[in-house]
């Protein structure tokens, strides 16, 4: 499942949100034994589990997106729209968020 968020906030600024917020939810849903792991300066390794299903993919940081790339299990493919919509919800709210904070 590839999903692109797009933003003006600039690469380097987007990353600092992208952390702030991937931190945030590992705390936030320790229960769903979130990790992320930075293999370079704007991509993540990202992964969880959810109803006994694990869960991976990436997330890479660009100067005008924010990209994410799911392997989604069959089972959960009916709920990926869904799923979509509140991700890129949660990132839109975090990039409003860096907007108002830094002006």
């Amino acid at each position: 499942m590839k999903h692109s968020v797009f933003h003006d906030l600039g690469q380097e600024r987007a990353k600092k949100v992208a952390e702030s917020a991937l931190s945030t939810y590992s705390q936030k849903y320790a229960n769903y034994n979130p990790q992320v792991i930075w293999k370079g300066p704007n991509k993540a390794d990202i992964s969880f589990k959810v109803k006994g299903m694990s869960l991976s993919g990436s997330l890479e940081v660009l100067d005008k997106s924010i990209d994410l790339d799911m392997d989604v299990p069959f089972l959960l493919r009916p709920f990926k729209s869904q799923a979509l919509g509140v991700i890129e919800g949660e990132i839109n709210e975090w990039i409003k968020k860096a907007k108002a904070e830094g002006g």
